[in-house]
């Protein structure tokens, strides 16, 4: 799925998030570069009531409840709140453009949707009946309900769209805002994800296919990509978002590109609706078709990658050879390759789910701006058939002058893989 050689550089100049590390990007960035986990244990009755055997999450930093108003939290969803949050503050960040509301376009993702409002209006039927349903009940639980919510918060008139595409959701967000811009169907486009689906249901279930880790003596140290003791991911919530547009839209409205969407690639593995094919060609098809579309004078330029790296036993693996390989072939050598700083940043924020993909493509820019590779944290011996140059403890530097690129992945339930390049600007 490469970008047409005709289309227009597309150019990011805005960033908003809230995560379980901060409540906006700075806070968030400052965490990660530090090392800081955002996973704790749930101050509740899960485990007793429900038999939750994983009773921890990364919950967010800091609420909505103290940024939002209290009918803006009546009136939605918590993934649409988190969607609020996150692009109100990207918007501001890129300057609030002038832009007819024809032609400003939201794409905001989700993986789940508004799981709380479903379940607990399930709840209010059971022991209340349905006449105490509240009546915006079905708006506030699709899953299109966080681009709506942001549709209507900036008056964005050029479409609002929703993909749902598991854990690649958010990145999809991404390249769908991109490909509007391309077609000539909007000017500038919100595009992101956001999730809010830590509960029991999805705590047991995720425990039950044996994704999620089940480490409740130690939550800080239970996200453990590329460890030889991993045992699955850590349930994070939150939001991200990025303001797209042309860079030539950009360029004439006087504002300043963060960076460059050099190129995108998609795939599928039509293999399983959980495990990835375990060959990574699905994967490694994205990632070649986003390195081709980006060019080789950026691919050469690669000098970070963001990995999708949940934590699970057979998923960091298949992706780190599959990096490996899309690198050698665009750097010349699987020795050059396997020298690229690879973070796995999921190891601090959790696994955001629908919300990781746009949240990591912001850590992503954040690398190359400030040219540090995050750390990858709680690796207490490194799986030996991981082949890449894992980011371990402590940030690394990039190199320090000249152009440089970054590749993030994120990679969904039932074999969706999404890959970007972003690229410093010029």
């Amino acid at each position: 799925m490469p970008m047409a050689s005709a289309s227009p550089m597309i150019v990011v100049t805005g960033l908003g998030a809230t995560t379980p590390l901060g409540g906006d990007v700075e806070s968030t960035w400052r965490a990660v570069l530090a090392g800081q986990s955002g996973v704790n244990a749930l101050d509740n009755s899960w485990a007793e009531d429900y038999g939750v055997v994983a009773n921890f999450a990364a919950t967010l930093k800091v609420s909505a409840d103290a940024v939002l108003s209290p009918q803006e939290q009546r009136r939605s969803d918590p993934s649409a709140q988190y969607a609020l949050i996150a692009a109100r503050q990207a918007w501001a960040d890129a300057g609030a453009p002038a832009t007819r509301p024809e032609r400003l376009a939201v794409v905001m993702a989700t993986g789940i949707g508004g799981l709380h409002t479903m379940l607990g209006a399930w709840d209010t039927v059971r022991e209340r009946g349905a006449r105490r349903l509240l009546p915006l009940t079905v708006p506030m639980l699709m899953p299109n309900s966080p681009a709506a919510a942001v549709a209507i918060d900036l008056s964005a008139r050029g479409g609002a769209h929703a993909p749902v595409s598991a854990c690649a959701s958010g990145a999809e967000a991404v390249v769908t805002g991109a490909r509007l811009i391309e077609l000539g169907l909007a000017d500038v486009v919100v595009a992101g994800g956001a999730e809010a689906a830590i509960h029991p249901l999805t705590l047991g279930a995720f425990a039950r296919m044996r994704a999620l880790s089940t480490r409740s003596d130690s939550p800080q140290t239970a996200s453990r990509p590329y460890c030889v003791t991993r045992d699955g991911f850590v349930m994070g919530e939150g939001a991200g978002a990025l303001v797209l547009e042309s860079a030539a839209h950009a360029e004439a409205r006087g504002a300043a590109a963060k960076a460059v969407l050099a190129g995108v690639g998609s795939s599928s593995d039509a293999y399983d609706v959980a495990p990835p094919d375990p060959t990574g060609q699905g994967q490694l098809r994205a990632m070649r078709a986003a390195l081709a579309a980006a060019g080789p004078a950026v691919a050469a330029n690669l000098a970070h990658v963001n990995a999708h790296a949940t934590a699970t036993p057979a998923g960091d693996v298949v992706e780190a050879k599959a990096i490996v390989a899309a690198l050698a072939e665009v750097l010349g050598t699987a020795a050059a390759a396997r020298s690229v700083p690879v973070s796995a940043t999921k190891s601090m924020t959790g696994h955001l789910l629908g919300a990781a993909g746009a949240v990591e493509s912001i850590l992503a820019i954040l690398a190359l701006r400030d040219r540090l590779a995050p750390p990858t944290i709680n690796i207490q011996e490194l799986d030996p058939q991981v082949p890449c140059q894992v980011v371990r403890d402590r940030p690394r530097p990039l190199p320090p002058a000249g152009p440089l690129a970054a590749l993030n992945n994120a990679f969904g339930f039932g074999g969706h893989n999404m890959a970007l390049v972003f690229a410093t600007p010029s």
